[in-house]
């Protein structure tokens, strides 16, 4: 399965950096974005997740939440997000299961876990999916881009 455009966000619970579970239901209201991510703690994950963080407020004047998801472990979440003042939800998904519900593709031939960003209204509406590996800057300038529209 793979997520389209106008879908509804997918229903998951996962655990954050804090080992406290969020559910997706308590993002209904507000507008989401989420997005998936490699591996903490590596170069390009590093800028990419920073980069959100540093623009936080910035995506929170568009009431709006987010929430980054990779495959990795609740305690390397943890020492991640302590490491580089993360502010917002890190979200385990260890068994990728959160990962197939959404249809994050694989990149670079398949080798790499995929790069996606998928921007939700307050309907919980799949509005915009920005897929990209290498242009880590794109996925924080196209969610600002985006959200300032959706106002």
């Amino acid at each position: 399965m793979s997520l389209r455009l106008n879908d509804k966000l997918p229903y998951f619970i996962l655990k954050n950096q804090y080992n406290k579970e969020v559910n997706s239901k308590n993002f209904y209201g507000k507008k989401l974005v989420v997005f998936f991510y490699p591996k903490d703690d590596t170069p390009g994950c590093t800028m990419e997740v920073c980069n959100f963080r540093d623009n936080y407020s910035e995506i929170k004047k568009y009431n709006s939440n987010i929430v980054g998801i990779s495959s990795d472990s609740v305690k390397s979440h943890n020492s991640f997000s302590k490491k580089f003042n993360v502010t917002y939800d890190l979200l385990s998904d260890n068994d990728n299961k959160v990962k197939k519900l959404f249809g994050v593709p694989r990149s670079m031939f398949g080798l790499l876990p995929g790069r996606v960003t998928y921007i939700f209204n307050q309907e919980a509406i799949l509005l915009k999916i920005i897929n990209s590996q290498i242009n880590i800057y794109e996925h924080l300038s196209e969610t600002i881009k985006f959200l300032k529209k959706l106002k």
